[in-house]
């Protein structure tokens, strides 16, 4: 069964400040990469942000929390990988 993706105010505004091509091929990525099984891709973070799973699209950074319970993927942070990280 496949997962729901859902996205916080916060990673809304992030995607909608991504340039258009990039924006289309990070939510291809969520749904058809993703949403199938989370944990085949990216990978678990470590210290204060051990909540969160992260998945690469070119340059760009997804961090998610995955709520088992729902089957929920919680998109709560997109952006460059050089300014992702910091400040959540």
């Amino acid at each position: 069964m496949a997962w729901r993706i859902s996205f916080t105010p916060q990673a809304e505004r992030d995607l909608g400040r991504i340039d258009p091509q990039n924006a289309r091929r990070i939510n291809r990525y969520l749904r058809d990469r993703v949403a199938p099984d989370p944990r085949a891709l990216g990978g678990p973070l470590k210290g204060q942000l051990r909540e969160f799973w992260r998945y690469r699209v070119g340059d760009h950074r997804i961090l998610a929390r995955l709520e088992d319970e729902q089957l929920l993927v919680l998109v709560v942070k997109i952006g460059h990988r050089s300014e992702v990280y910091g400040g959540h």
